[in-house]
């Protein structure tokens, strides 16, 4: 595991075991929300992002967590290992909800600087509906990449925490 890929739900807990990761394989993480979001959770273009994830890749080790669809494959073709926390919605909104209290009026670690944490109904659907929009997509692009690549679907808090526990 030198190229980690992290991919899920919102609420999955990507960034959260991306930094567990991270000090326990002693790899550098990037968290794509913090490297895409600019004050005042402005976007940066596609184009950009491209960019700067094509630089990323190219670096010998790293730990990258975020979805971002429409750049997804650049992460996917350069990683050996994809871990796709396949976790339930309703964990995902409970944690969504928790984390706007927790951080609430703040900017999170893993999240732009000056990007102050939020919880609307936009995003709240977009983790409702997950599991129909995003994840049989996901599920038949991970099944393609298993032959080349180590690929890990861990579905519950449970099974990260093991898979946590044998990563040496």
């Amino acid at each position: 595991m030198k190229k980690v890929v992290l991919i899920g739900s919102g609420g999955s807990g990507k960034s959260k075991l991306a930094r567990q990761l991270g000090e326990k394989l002693k790899l550098n993480v990037y968290h794509l929300d913090a490297l895409f979001w600019k004050p005042n959770w402005v976007g940066v273009p596609k184009d950009k992002q491209r960019k700067v994830q094509n630089d990323l890749v190219k670096k010998e080790e790293w730990i990258i967590d975020g979805n971002y669809g429409g750049t997804m494959e650049i992460r996917l073709n350069a990683a050996d290992t994809i871990i796709f926390l396949d976790i339930h919605r309703t964990i995902c909104v409970y944690r969504a909800f928790k984390r706007m209290l927790q951080y609430r009026n703040k900017t999170r670690p893993d999240m732009g600087e000056g990007c102050s944490e939020r919880l609307d109904l936009a995003f709240l659907k977009w983790i409702w509906d997950y599991p129909k929009t995003k994840r049989p997509e996901i599920l038949k692009r991970l099944q393609q990449l298993s032959e080349d690549k180590q690929v890990i679907i861990l579905k519950s808090p449970t099974e990260v925490q093991q898979f946590l526990e044998k990563v040496q």
